[in-house]
């Protein structure tokens, strides 16, 4: 298997990579904040289904009508499996998160993937890491001990589970960067959502819950919104490096504190917006030191 480098000739397109990874993370804010409102009355397990069964049943006629020729065949299915597996594992982490903390607080453990991807591609790609990434990496560590306030608090099960869904993420993004190389974005979403469908649809047997009256709207809005985001985050990132398009995933923990004020009057205490600027400059250095260390 030859293995992803962080800069290839095709991708060269930043201003539209990053354009859609900012609009990915604008339309994952909106996904958060209907789960957290969904988790008031549903199970987690009903929740994650629904997220990826409305977006199946969008998915598949929008593949009939406008890639009617596209072949579904792949030559990397065990790849196609870790991206599912890391990617659901990581929704679960991620909705469960979005139940018991603030919003912005879970949206920002999720997005401490910049910080894990670094370590991910050594240990899985054998690419090499450069001294101010490390440095980075363990500043971004730093700033995640001031989000979860160990010893005051968050530094429980809830934030340990936000984290886990932020490390997950970077497996997943590794994933797609590795198959992006030679799979088509439609087939990656694909995949993902057909094997995200069937997995989840077997907690139903001991979770199930009927949602009602609005909260049936709100989850196939989440749906929509969440196959539109992962649209735009696959192609963002498959038509530049990382180290470019990556720090734009931040505006995500900028939209969630903005709803998270509006809707729920949540606010970041003096630690944790501390924590979470040295967490997103740690993040953005470390993706941005990786692709111009890996350059010819």
């Amino acid at each position: 298997m030859q293995p992803l480098t962080l800069q290839t000739p095709r991708r060269s397109r930043p201003v539209a990579g990053g354009l859609l990874v900012l609009a990915s993370a604008l339309l994952f804010s909106g996904v958060g904040a209907l789960v957290k409102a969904a988790s008031a009355d549903l199970p987690t397990e009903v929740i994650v289904f629904f997220r990826n069964a409305v977006a199946m049943a969008l998915l598949l006629p929008w593949l009939k009508f406008r890639h009617r020729g596209l072949s579904l065949k792949t030559n990397c299915p065990h790849l196609h499996l870790l991206r599912a597996a890391a990617g659901l594992g990581a929704m679960y982490c991620f909705f469960i998160a979005l139940k018991l903390l603030r919003l912005a607080d879970a949206m920002l453990l999720c997005y401490t993937l910049p910080i894990f991807i670094p370590i991910i591609e050594w240990l899985w790609l054998k690419e090499p890491v450069s001294r101010q990434t490390k440095i980075a990496v363990a500043v971004g560590f730093v700033g995640i001990a001031l989000v979860l306030k160990p010893g005051l608090g968050l530094f429980q099960a809830a934030g340990l589970v936000g984290l886990a869904s932020g490390l997950l993420a970077a497996l997943a993004i590794v994933g797609i960067r590795r198959m992006t190389v030679t799979e088509p974005v439609v087939r990656v979403v694909f995949y993902f959502t057909l094997f995200g469908t069937l997995v989840s649809a077997v907690p139903l047997i001991w979770a199930w819950q009927d949602p009602t009256g609005h909260m049936l709207w709100a989850l196939c809005v989440m749906g929509v919104l969440a196959i539109m985001a992962q649209m735009c985050l696959t192609k963002g990132y498959s038509l530049a490096p990382a180290g470019q398009v990556g720090p734009f995933n931040y505006g995500n923990v900028v939209f969630a504190a903005i709803i998270g004020w509006v809707f729920w009057g949540e606010t970041m205490d003096g630690l944790t917006l501390v924590g979470a600027v040295i967490t997103c400059s740690a993040g953005i250095i470390a993706t941005y030191r990786s692709e111009r260390h890996l350059k010819p």
